[in-house]
């Protein structure tokens, strides 16, 4: 059945105008954005059967390669999908951005919960510096690091300019495991132990190391408590 020959009051654009799109359900959301569908199957049937195979989360995790390889998602389609996905992100992103001064980290999940939106689909380790104040309120974050961690490539000079540029009291390190598991390497707490030590000489205290998981997340200061 092709969309026009659906009751308009069953098409997913007259419902959206009449009802509002709270009323939709996720695949009359995904067929408003994929917007046409292939022979033989309208762009409703489409995305109810993309959902039903791939669900919602795994769907817009999908590379722009990997989305065309589903029957009936060409280059047009795949980039519309994760052009919303990217949006989507990016509004999470600058709503934390615009409330950070009023945020306050008081233990592993408050840095969890700011950083795992943008971190959970990396392929590759990304380290940032949260900088804190004495009240441990945010006062800014810095990209220090993209790739393999290595201690090489992680110079103390690089960690505490942004700290010592804000006037920050205190910083945590943060970075992302791209396997899901948040568990620390040898290498990752060589570089806490390192970056610990180059802290209390210059009077800027790394608080935590906190590295995020697809779900979850270690902490070396509440790990330290545990033991």
């Amino acid at each position: 059945m092709k969309i026009k020959d659906i009751p308009e009051n069953g098409r997913p654009r007259e419902r959206f105008l009449k009802y509002g799109s709270e009323t939709l359900s996720d695949a009359e959301l995904l067929a408003i954005i994929l917007r046409t569908g292939t022979p033989g199957e309208n762009v409703v049937d489409m995305s109810n059967r993309l959902i039903s195979e791939y669900k919602l989360d795994k769907l817009f995790e999908c590379s722009l390669k990997e989305l065309q390889k589903i029957k009936g998602i060409g280059p047009s389609k795949a980039m519309q999908i994760l052009a919303m996905t990217e949006l989507g992100k990016r509004y999470n992103q600058l709503k934390q951005t615009n409330n950070k001064n009023r945020r306050k980290i008081s233990c592993a999940k408050d840095v969890f919960d700011y950083f795992h939106e943008r971190l959970k689909d990396k392929k590759e380790e990304h380290v940032f510096i949260l900088m804190l104040d004495t009240k441990n309120n945010i006062i800014g974050e810095q990209l220090v690091s993209k790739g393999i961690l290595d201690a090489s490539l992680i110079h103390p000079r690089e960690v505490f300019k942004p700290a010592i540029k804000n006037s920050a009291s205190k910083i945590i390190l943060v970075h992302n495991h791209p396997s899901g598991d948040p568990n620390p390497s040898q290498e990752d707490l060589e570089i806490t132990k390192r970056l610990m030590k180059t802290g209390e000489e210059l009077g800027i205290k790394v608080l935590d190391h906190v590295i995020i998981g697809e779900d979850k997340w270690w902490s070396w200061k509440e790990e330290k408590v545990k033991t």
